[in-house]
């Protein structure tokens, strides 16, 4: 799996990523407690609110994004959205009223909302090879595992001997490095083509791509699943341990870090396991075990005290491995939807798309633990994300071809497509994705 980093450039990309998710994961504990600070009991709603407004940026901007990346240089670009993000998290140490840190993570989540699906569709035309690309998909997981894992960890350990406000300093430093390591390397153009029609046919066609493709619609509803139980962790875990448990700063961290291991521990055996089974009986078993632990947690935490906390830690583990399961082959299954011109489209379309799944359970999550207890909220998010599972077993079909028989006949015969494609005892046939010639899913 680490062959892949003899490429250079996404060497230094992996680099400006890992050092970024740390800051960012860092971010996440002070914002936190940063809610805890200033809103006490209820911080789980302050921080559901907050996380909503996060999802709305992300799913405003990305789709916008992509309409336009093929006319943006990459490199540039992607330095000036982690020197805004820089710029911000400094100034959230200054915060003191709710409605400024809600100002705040709507400027900073924008830049994020513009980085992220730019610097996801550059690494497959940094790493052309299919199994390269699936390697690379474990190690950019590994990647958002550091920063639920050892952000925590190191949170812990700074919380030790500095005030939370200080982490935003090193979030700030994240975005920093990243942007350096950026600037080192050399990033090819996008194959993107420009594209005819206004704003409204660019800034959708990722989404009709994507919604038009059988096997996306099954992802959008396993990231309803994963949606689902991550919100119940990243939103409540502050509020169980300080509030209900009566503990510390530092037992936040590492209830967080436990979550974060379980997804590390699952994208190390991934690669392996992908070679083996198909990815949609991968990603709809992840969802199916986040549901069921999402339950299991929600019957044995009747009367929930600081006695609880081993089992919470167990199950956040086990939660952060079927996460890893559930979400790491998404950028697998859009590389094989989508042909090379589309993908920064496709791309933006699933970084909204699953951001809606995250605008809705966020809420929940909050709203629902704030107002009627940790041990609701868990069996709430167990229902929505059985609903996830539900969706995508009926939309994503069992036998999932690549290669479908299909006709054209709204071509001439002589149109190079058919001519490329047809064959006398096989018909036309060929990989089949949405695009200008192949406008709907054959039934």
């Amino acid at each position: 799996m680490l062959t892949i980093l003899a490429n250079r450039t996404y060497r230094n990309l992996l680099a400006a990523q890992v050092i970024a998710l740390v800051g960012t994961g860092l971010a996440t504990v002070a914002l936190g407690l940063l809610a805890y600070d200033i809103a006490g009991a209820d911080a789980g709603a302050v921080l559901g609110t907050a996380l909503a407004i996060k999802m709305i940026a992300y799913i405003g901007i990305g789709p916008i994004v992509g309409a336009y990346a093929d006319r943006l240089p990459r490199r540039g670009f992607l330095v000036a959205m982690d020197v805004i993000r820089a710029g911000v998290a400094l100034l959230l140490p200054f915060v003191d009223q709710i409605w400024q840190v809600y100002v705040l993570i709507f400027a900073l989540q924008s830049a994020s909302a513009a980085f992220t699906p730019t610097f996801q569709a550059t690494i497959p035309d940094i790493l052309p090879d299919e199994a390269e690309y699936t390697r690379a998909l474990s190690l950019s997981r590994l990647a958002y595992d550091l920063e639920s894992l050892l952000s925590p960890m190191l949170a812990a350990a700074l919380l030790s001997v500095i005030s939370f406000h200080w982490l935003f300093g090193g979030t700030a430093i994240g975005f920093v490095g990243s942007a350096l390591l950026v600037l080192s390397v050399k990033l090819p153009r996008s194959p993107a083509k420009p594209r005819e029609g206004g704003i409204y046919a660019r800034t959708t066609r990722g989404m009709r791509i994507y919604l038009k493709t059988p096997r996306l619609r099954g992802l959008l509803a396993v990231n309803l699943a994963a949606a689902a139980a991550s919100a119940m962790v990243i939103v409540n875990t502050v509020v169980i341990v300080r509030d209900t448990f009566g503990f510390g700063q530092r037992e936040v961290a590492l209830t967080l870090a436990a979550y974060g291991g379980g997804s590390m521990l699952a994208a190390l055996a991934l690669p392996r396991l992908l070679d083996r089974i198909e990815g949609r009986t991968v990603m709809v078993g992840g969802a199916a075990v986040l549901t069921a632990a999402l339950a299991a947690l929600g019957l044995a935490s009747g009367g929930m005290t600081a006695t609880f906390w081993p089992v919470l830690l167990s199950g956040w583990f086990v939660m952060g491995m079927a996460y890893a399961a559930a979400l790491t082959p998404s950028g697998l299954l859009l590389r094989r939807s989508a042909q090379a011109e589309d993908r920064p489209a496709v791309f933006a379309a699933q970084f909204a798309l699953s951001h809606a799944c995250w605008l809705i359970a966020y809420p929940v999550a909050g709203q629902v633990g704030a107002r009627f207890g940790q041990q609701t909220a868990l069996f709430v998010l167990a229902a929505l994300a059985a609903c996830g599972v539900a969706a995508a077993l009926w939309l994503w079909p069992v036998r999932d071809s690549k290669t479908i028989e299909h006709e054209h006949p709204d071509l001439p015969e002589n149109h190079p497509h058919k001519l490329e494609h047809t064959k006398s005892q096989a018909g036309h046939a060929h990989d089949y994705l949405i695009d200008d010639l192949h406008a709907n899913w054959p039934r």
